[in-house]
């Protein structure tokens, strides 16, 4: 390592606010905290300008669909979508459809969503339902949920066909947390591998026994990965959430890197930015962190002498999943209110804490390099011994419309929500605008944005790279 990267590596945690392992330190619980929330994991990944080709060049996008996205593990739903046998949901990414049912013994099978005759889908795209075969709309022909070809009308005229050669194509599938995940390249790696060490630290999070309580849907325009990146690090908070500095420690967030396809951002609340440069009460800092579902919320929650907002705010989220049936008595004050984010490449963002239920999604919108579905679902802890709820269906809205007209979401999740997707479309057009070719990034704060870009070059042909890097 030379000596500049060496200083570069020394220097990049913010040396004018604790860092984020010293306020976790304050907590009265400390010590039980699990070993993932005491550790970290930064790696330095250089310095250089990151070039805007790799956001604007169609050709850049095309290498992305076809050599990248068919290669990669992605949650395609979550189980409780296909609960019964004939259950079935529809993934797309780009060209590729992919249609993943339950079989008649609850196996989950996922199959390439063409009809071998003329190729005309099984199943629209976005849907989902239950049906007892997989049949062709336009001519007939049909599918068992174990992809044997059950039905070929006029069978008379196809004396060259062989039905047994007519299986439909399998992808490779898998589950974890209660998602199913599917990956186009039968030679991947397993799901675990791929997503370690997400399982292990997620072990107490229960993603498994949650529902989803709310699916909301927003057409953006901009690449897929400026609306990843956007969720990748907390840099952009004082100039996109103001409001939320009052709770929020910003600039002591903790940035981790596992491997190439899993990284973290630890950001703990109730701890106020020290941007603000005053001091903050506890209670103000109580006050600022009341975001989101209000329901049952007292009329205004008090830190009592000696306590901490972090401490108030964590006892008031155990008690109200308590209330539902489920013991999190055990978690600690971490577990249970910071935003501890697991990004999962390339588009899967996974948030630990119960009272930060979301759970991220972000795709191509078609094979337009400027078209971005950007998916938020929450997900609360399920009720320990009740029915488990159907999914609620998603609500899709467009690029200019606002979050505050998605029915069930709170003003203030929507609030910060639309300021998010706002600035998005605006970074787009500017790669497009500006006289210079390539962004420059933070060492620290935005070394997950690094991350995601080298694994992205594992999947891309090297003459692809070496063009997005030619344009600078």
């Amino acid at each position: 390592m030379n000596e500049r990267v060496s200083h570069a590596a020394e220097i990049a945690r913010c040396p004018d606010a604790p860092s984020t392992q010293e306020l976790l330190r304050r907590d009265e619980d400390a010590k039980r905290q699990p070993p993932h929330y005491t550790s970290e994991s930064y790696k330095f990944l250089g310095d250089e300008d990151l070039p805007f080709a790799r956001y604007t060049s169609a050709e850049f996008f095309k290498a992305e669909m076809e050599h990248m996205w068919t290669r990669t593990w992605q949650w395609a739903c979550r189980v409780d979508h296909i609960p019964t046998p004939g259950s079935y949901y529809v993934y797309d990414i780009g060209r590729h459809s992919i249609v993943i049912v339950r079989n008649k013994d609850m196996e989950i099978k996922a199959y390439v969503n063409a009809c071998l005759h003329r190729s005309t889908k099984l199943k629209p795209s976005f849907s989902k339902g239950s049906s007892p075969r997989l049949t062709c709309p336009f001519h007939g022909w049909s599918w068992t949920l174990d992809g044997k070809l059950a039905a070929l009308p006029c069978s008379w005229d196809f004396p060259h066909v062989s039905k047994e050669e007519l299986q439909l194509p399998e992808v490779r599938v898998d589950t974890w947390g209660g998602f199913v995940w599917i990956n186009l390249d039968e030679n991947a790696v397993p799901l675990l591998d791929y997503l370690a060490p997400l399982p292990e630290h997620a072990r107490n999070a229960g993603f498994e026994d949650r529902y989803v309580a709310l699916h909301m849907e927003k057409e953006l325009n901009c690449n897929w990965k400026v609306a990843v990146e956007a969720f990748l690090e907390a840099y952009h908070l004082a100039a996109t959430h103001p409001q939320l500095l009052i709770a929020n420690s910003d600039i002591n967030s903790q940035y981790d890197v596992y491997s190439d396809t899993v990284s973290r951002l630890y950001n703990p609340n109730g701890v106020a930015s020290p941007r603000l440069k005053r001091d903050i009460s506890q209670q103000e800092m109580l006050d600022g962190m009341i975001l989101g579902d209000r329901k049952g919320l007292k009329s205004k929650l008090e830190v009592p002498e000696g306590s901490t907002a972090r401490r108030v705010m964590a006892d008031y989220f155990k008690d109200i999943i308590a209330q539902s049936g489920k013991d999190v008595s055990s978690l600690t004050i971490a577990e249970t209110i910071d935003t501890v984010g697991y990004f999962v490449f390339p588009n899967g963002q996974f948030f630990l804490a119960p009272a930060f239920p979301q759970i991220h999604r972000i795709r191509p919108i078609g094979n337009d390099c400027s078209r971005t579905l950007f998916e938020t679902l929450m997900l609360p802890p399920l009720p320990e011994g009740g029915t488990r709820p159907p999914p609620a269906e998603p609500f899709r809205i467009k690029a200019e419309e606002s979050y505050q007209i998605v029915p069930g979401v709170d003003p203030t999740f929507a609030h910060a929500f639309d300021q998010d997707t706002g600035n998005v479309a605006w970074m787009q057009e500017g790669m497009n605008a500006s006289r210079k070719k390539a962004a420059k990034l933070a060492n620290y704060q935005e070394v997950r944005i690094r991350n995601l870009h080298r694994a992205l070059d594992n999947y891309l042909p090297d003459e692809v790279v070496r063009f997005a890097q030619e344009t600078v």
